[in-house]
């Protein structure tokens, strides 16, 4: 497809959003119920003299860009509205310029676009547009009876450019567009059109004010000179007479100061170099500056302050976008924002004037207001899932604050104390993400149905139902949250206990807030009801005569035997110790799980008739096995030792399992004073955790070569160890141990590897560290012995050599769990054994009972948390931050921002509603291919309606055009191009599928199909 968008003429986009609304209740994707209405009738008042209904807006950027953008961000909630930029340069002398994607915010966000890619005329056009369709839709939609907003131009990059006769025009037009002939033929319109409204009169019309805005923000290149800087603000100030708020870059602070800030909060991957810091404006020259510009302003009756701040300048290091340099923006630029504007504020005494934008969300947007900086715009917020409705919360929380803020004023004391407190903020830490990288699954992305939770289908290995008893247990339904869990999970306390919860990794809620914790609700519905369940349970009647043997209790072995029983086939568990369950009982630490919580998982094998066989001589013959049993699943898991993390001394450090299981057993250990755990996954933190809690242990360290943002571990493990007084050291690698000093060498950070991790690389200079005991926590071993002893074929690691269904080169012997890949685990074992036990149950022709359940939820209230942040809860009430992805996801519609993913209705399939691209309202952007939880990239994959032959041919989607004779040329899978009806004089080629699609856009969303320039 090509990036060309089609901004469409004023009567489409009157059209589209009445017959939307009447449709579907939603305008540009943004739901009624996502309207905000300022029921108060507060306003705050700007320095600039605007009455505002709410104090936030989008920052010039994507979400300004074209008319509907603006549109769905009003809706929303914002009400100063900042345009995006324009300059000299524009058109496809920019687009040519801009690689795409252009934007990726899968967390902190990063973008390599400039200004906007229309023509400045055309972005003229688009504005004005804009400006009438607000004032006659919010009326119209019972939003607004008032003018309440207020647009904010935003121009660059260079004086020459700016007094070129294309941008003074754009600047003339804006502060009064009644001469121009796209605010004349839009009055025109609205006037011949007043039947399309209900609550709009000719005289609304009428009083619809040409006069846009009467206030600019500078925005300039980096390395632009103060002088050329300030020569523009009196450019502006006093020949265009428009009020100036000069953008300031986060690169004011110095590079020490940004470098050890970024550190601090967790970033201290981003790359960037100190050229910027050194060529942009700098802090003493801004203070000169704006000392001048200050009683300029004052002079002319106008507004001068400080827009903090633009975008960070990165290195594309890790192939982020297709560009040399990016531009950061998010959460991890607020503290610098804020620490500019305290710095900037405390030079003019809180006199200075300041709008801001820097990682603003509903999380953060109250301390900011206090302060008295405003108005407050926004980017990355918007650009992830709930988009333009994320403004509702935003505007509903800060209603009470509205008030006059003409004066400019800065509460010094309220911004000093938010600097400070901005370091100390979770949310602004990367580690508020928990380590998690993209949610992206990697299953293919449909045409059609393509609606999927991914924490269960793509990051959960056994697919538990998880929207479904998130929803039960809020509900308090635990008995039935209890038997939808124990569907897929045969050990639903431990892993509620102890699981390392993959699915949390895809949690659309990250992109929100914090993934759900799914684990603590498991628990939650297995502490009410799992007992009653167990009680309840009848073991099933065999269904025919053939007989498994498991060998190994671990949790792997005891879910396969617990699927193929409860299926009716009879089922041996071989253990060659006293209890099951393996590692979870014998080495995870009871500070962890206590043996009654286990012993709960194991109660519910024994009920669905499980034999279990314990203190069995492990010495099992392969053949005397095939005498009785017709399938062998073995499952012995990983207890060898692992790979010592030393080259000198290995024999002085002691094993992280036989610590643990030693442990367990109630031996004392004398670990002395000191200890040093090596290795930094979750066996690593049991392992500290316990060296804490051992008599006589005053200090434990954590040893690990890389940084904590690449620790294995899961956040919650890592937490907890520091929260019992762990430390850490990062970017030490142990050489050798002589039983008091551990030799490390110092490590550095290198470039990207294949992993996505950052390479480490020895520096050659070492440190003596003394320690009484070091734990080698780097990963346990898997014994081959079994498997040879078995005859397995066995790979070059000695492990056996596998089919999709875990079969060995020995037929219907099975291999699951950690013997299988080595230490992982409890539901990746379970995983491995639902996959064996789904495939002996097919050999066997028998039906599994892995059934999928159905808990659906009103769609008003899916619509309720959509677009809306909020702090984990208590286990009984968290499910009520699932926002039911498996239900209803339109990711791609939300965090688009030209709103060119739209949902429609469709017969005849699976999901509520499919996702039609509409191309020429996409420039290639890439962010909804960020979000979007399959592998694929919604803007090439989804079916795709075209308005122009030249952007059909420009592209390679799947989808359609409308041709003028009631046909439309198609493009399918094949990349086969023919012209076909819909009906009779349909093409044999044409698809059921684009069929169906195509009829209901052309009989239910008509307005899709008219292009109108």
């Amino acid at each position: 497809m090509g990036d060309i968008m089609r901004p469409m003429g004023f009567d489409q986009l009157i059209n589209w959003s009445l017959s939307e609304y009447k449709q579907e209740n939603s305008v540009f994707g943004v739901k009624k119920e996502k309207f905000y209405k300022n029921r108060s009738g507060r306003r705050m008042t700007t320095v600039l003299g605007d009455k505002l209904a709410s104090a936030v807006g989008p920052a010039a950027g994507p979400a300004t860009q074209l008319a509907q953008n603006i549109v769905a961000a009003y809706l929303g909630g914002a009400r100063f509205l900042e345009l995006k930029t324009v300059q000299i340069m524009d058109g496809e002398e920019i687009r040519n310029a801009v690689p795409k994607p252009c934007i990726t915010a899968e967390d902190e966000c990063y973008n390599c676009e400039w200004s906007t890619e229309l023509t400045v005329e055309e972005a003229y056009e688009e504005y004005v547009k804009a400006w009438l369709a607000i004032h006659v839709l919010a009326p119209e939609f019972g939003v607004s009876d008032a003018d309440d907003f207020a647009f904010n131009m935003s121009v660059g990059y260079d004086l020459a450019g700016i007094k070129t006769e294309k941008i003074d025009s754009f600047i003339e037009g804006l502060k009064d567009a009644s001469d121009r002939p796209v605010f004349k033929e839009g009055i025109k319109f609205l006037e011949d059109n007043l039947d399309l409204f209900e609550q709009i009169s000719a005289d609304d019309v009428a009083a619809i004010s040409p006069n846009i805005c009467n206030a600019a923000t500078l925005s300039t290149l980096h390395g632009c000179p103060p002088d050329e800087i300030e020569a523009i603000s009196k450019y502006l100030l006093t020949e265009k007479h428009v009020s100036v708020f000069v953008k300031c870059n986060p690169t004011m602070l110095g590079y020490d100061y940004a470098r050890e800030a970024l550190d601090k909060l967790g970033y201290d991957y981003v790359a960037f170099p100190d050229t910027h810091f050194k060529g942009d404006l700098q802090y003493d020259d801004a203070v000169e500056m704006f000392g001048r510009l200050l009683p300029l302003a004052k002079e002319k009756g106008l507004a001068f302050g400080a827009k903090l701040t633009n975008t960070f300048p990165c290195d594309t290091d890790n192939n982020q976008l297709p560009a040399e340099s990016m531009y950061m923006s998010g959460r991890s630029l607020m503290a610098l924002t804020v620490s500019l504007a305290t710095k900037l504020s405390e030079a003019f005494d809180g006199k200075l004037p300041i709008s801001y934008s820097g990682g603003a969300d509903a999380f953060n947007i109250n301390d900011i207001l206090k302060t008295g900086i405003a108005p407050v715009t926004m980017a990355t917020t918007l650009l992830k899932p709930g988009g333009y409705a994320r403004f509702n919360q935003i505007a509903q929380k800060t209603e009470y604050m509205l008030k006059d803020n003409s004066s400019g004023e800065v509460d010094l004391e309220a911004l000093r104390d938010l600097r400070d407190k901005s370091y100390q903020i979770l949310t602004n830490q990367k580690r508020y993400r928990e380590k998690v990288a993209s949610r992206k699954t990697d299953s293919k992305l449909e045409l059609f149905d393509c609606y999927k939770a991914p924490c269960k289908d793509g990051g959960c290995p056994i697919n538990q139902q998880i929207p479904e008893y998130l929803k039960l247990v809020a509900d308090g339904e635990y008995d039935e949250a209890m038997r939808v869990i124990a569907i897929d999970n045969a050990c639903p306390t431990i892993t509620g206990v102890l699981c390392a919860q993959p699915c949390r990794d895809k949690c659309t809620r990250l992109d929100y807030d914090t993934a759900i914790h799914m684990r603590d609700v498991k628990l939650k519905a297995a502490d009410e009801s799992q007992n009653p369940y167990v009680k309840n349970i009848t073991a099933s009647d065999l269904r025919t005569d053939k007989k498994i043997a498991v060998i190994g209790a671990g949790p792997g072995g005891v879910a396969a035997a617990v699927y193929l029983r409860r299926n009716g086939l009879e089922v041996d568990v071989f253990e060659k110790r006293a209890k099951s369950h393996g590692i979870v009982r014998y080495a995870i630490p009871t500070f962890r799980i206590s043996e009654e919580q286990i012993d709960r998982d194991y109660d519910i094998a024994v009920a669905e008739g499980v034999n279990f066989h314990f203190n069995c001589d492990p010495d099992f013959d392969l053949v005397e096995l095939r005498k009785d049993y017709d399938y062998v699943v073995v499952a012995v898991g990983a207890w060898a030792e692992g790979r010592s993390p030393v080259k000198e001394g290995r024999d002085k450090v002691h094993d992280a399992l036989d610590v643990l299981l030693k442990a367990k057993e109630g031996g004392a250990l004398d670990m002395g004073k000191r200890v040093a755990v090596v290795g930094a996954g979750d066996v690593a933190m049991d392992c500290a955790r316990l060296a804490k809690n051992t008599a006589g242990v005053e200090h434990v360290d954590i040893v690990y070569r890389r940084t904590e943002a690449y620790m294995p571990a899961s956040q919650d493990e890592y937490d907890g160890a520091l929260a019992e007084g762990v430390g850490v050291l990062e970017l030490v690698a142990p050489v050798s141990y002589d039983g008091k000093t551990l030799r490390c060498e110092k490590m550095e950070l290198g470039d990207y590897d294949a992993s996505g991790r950052k390479s480490v690389n020895g520096t050659a200079e070492y440190i003596d560290l003394e320690y009484d005991f070091v734990i080698g926590a780097t990963g346990a071993s898997v014994s081959p012995a079994l498997f040879e002893k078995f005859g397995l074929a066995l790979d070059e690691r000695k492990r056996p050599k596998l089919s999709e269904v875990f079969e060995s080169s020995e037929t219907n012997v099975y291999v699951v769990g950690d013997c299988r890949r080595g230490p992982s685990t409890v539901v990746a074992a379970m995983g491995d054994s639902r996959t064996v036990a789904k495939e002996i149950l097919r050999r066997e022709g028998l039906a599994n009972d892995f059934e999928r359940v159905e808990v659906a939820m009103e769609q008003d209230d899916i619509n309720k948390r959509r677009g809306v942040l909020m702090h984990s809860r208590e286990r009984d009430s968290e499910g009520e931050r699932c926002l039911k992805c498996d239900q209803f996801c339109e990711i791609c519609k939300e965090v688009c921002p030209n709103r060119a993913n739209v949902a429609i209705s469709v017969p005849g399939y699976e999901n509520l509603h499919q996702i039609l691209h509409m191309d020429g309202m996409c420039n290639e952007c890439g962010n909804c291919g960020t979000f979007c939880p399959h592998a694929g990239l919604p803007y090439k994959d989804k079916f795709t309606l075209y308005w122009t032959k030249e952007d059909f041919e420009d592209s390679t989607n799947v989808g359609f055009l409308k041709l003028d004779d009631d046909k439309y040329l198609v493009r399918d899978a094949n990349t086969q191009v023919f012209e076909s009806g819909i009906r009779d004089d349909r093409d044999d080629r044409m698809l059921d599928g684009f069929v169906a699609m195509i009829s209901a856009v052309e009989a239910d969303y008509p307005w899709l199909l008219t292009y109108d320039a």
